[in-house]
């Protein structure tokens, strides 16, 4: 029973994370649709081993499709174009790719002969087309002996010509969880030839083990490249930009967008009548934060602050909370979801995720994000870019 659950759930996550990926628009790329079809292979090839470990294919004969279709073949093949999407390697797109699923049509030939002329068991009675369809699987074994290993090679080849780091190192990971079940899957053809199924057990279970992981480092994987990626992209774009977006209480409500640099709202406690070394100091930290953005590093503490303006960590505390009424962390954080917020109502930003953008505004997580964003404006950013859409 504990066997059957494990592949069932397997399969179900399979089938979950393959359909995030495709339906899901912060996921959705023709990049990621390679992924999402080949986790889905995977899935398919489990669910016609648990078919047939169940004995439901005696049960029901319709049944047989799911075996007569299936192709492990095509999980390394599709793992291999995703790879090279990935990677962005357009002279290898155009090039060597249609023999890759030569085997996996190959292989759904003989499965599809073997259903429709099963031929009889005994050796005497086998006729010339029973003969024909032997030798023609048997081509179909070697060319799978030697086609995995070829696909494996290419694959992880093409990895290690990434330039990006990160990159590189989580598609490593998925690589070896692939190569670990593809091994698994040719170790258990292989001791079939000479030993019972007690074998093929062990073989069975390192692959489901490998495939578990697999889904879950395609998830993660691939949710946070394109978080890296969006971060990316929203850097230049605001590096581009001349003056930034800002929310002021008035328009706030209506999001008219501003194109003026202005300070972030003032709170109701704000004093501006303090002596002047106060006010020299408070207007540089002022300064530092609209004109050179200090907020946007998310490693911003007292310190750091203290050492700009030339004051102590416990001073500048109390001067920005003389002034503002506010915490120093609170006055920081007000910076970083105004600029959240117009970011937010910037056309230029609509196709990248909130999250992005509010770790390039500064925060260090989502938590603290949405945390944050919400004690400031009453709402999470989700809630902001709905109502403003």
């Amino acid at each position: 029973m504990l066997k059957l659950a494990l592949y069932n759930i397997a399969i179900f996550q399979g089938l979950v994370i393959g359909l995030i990926l495709l339906r899901s628009s912060f996921f959705k790329s023709r990049t990621n649709q390679y992924l999402a079809f080949a986790l889905f292979a995977l899935s398919w090839s489990l669910l016609n081993l648990v078919l047939d470990i169940t004995n439901t294919f005696e049960r029901y004969p319709g049944l047989k499709i799911v075996d007569v279709l299936d192709s492990a073949l095509l999980f390394p093949v599709l793992i291999w174009f995703f790879v090279l999407h990935q990677v962005s390697q357009p002279e290898k797109r155009k090039t060597h790719m249609t023999w890759m699923f030569f085997p996996v049509l190959l292989s759904l030939a003989h499965s599809a002969l073997e259903e429709l002329y099963p031929g009889p068991q005994t050796v005497d009675n086998t006729g010339l087309l029973q003969t024909a369809i032997d030798v023609f699987g048997l081509i179909v074994f070697l060319i799978t002996l030697l086609f995995i290993p070829v696909v494996l090679t290419k694959t992880f080849l093409v990895i290690r010509s990434s330039k990006n780091k990160q990159e590189r190192t989580w598609l490593t990971y998925l690589w070896l969880f692939e190569a670990v079940v593809l091994t698994s899957w040719l170790m258990t053809i292989l001791l079939g030839l000479f030993i019972e199924s007690a074998g093929w057990e062990v073989m069975h279970f390192i692959a489901l083990f490998a495939t578990l992981p697999i889904h879950w480092v395609a998830y993660f994987g691939v949710y946070k490249l394109k978080l890296v990626n969006d971060q990316e992209k929203v850097r230049a774009l605001l590096l581009n930009r001349s003056t930034p977006i800002t929310i002021t209480p008035e328009n706030y409500a209506s999001g008219v967008q501003e194109t003026e640099a202005v300070n972030p709202p003032l709170t109701e406690s704000r004093k501006p009548d303090k002596p002047s070394e106060e006010n020299s100091h408070y207007r540089k930290l002022e300064r530092l934060c609209r004109d050179q953005k200090i907020y946007r590093d998310s490693t911003l503490d007292r310190n750091k602050v203290a050492e700009m303006l030339g004051i102590s960590p416990s001073y500048i505390s109390q001067l920005v909370n003389s002034i503002t009424g506010e915490n120093f962390s609170t006055y920081i954080n007000r910076y970083r979801v105004e600029e959240a917020k117009s970011l937010i109502l910037d056309k230029q930003f609509a196709n990248y995720s909130l999250l992005s953008i509010g770790l390039e505004c500064g925060f260090s997580s989502k938590t603290t994000y949405y945390n944050w964003f919400k004690k400031i404006t009453g709402i999470t950013p989700n809630a902001f870019r709905k109502i403003h859409k």
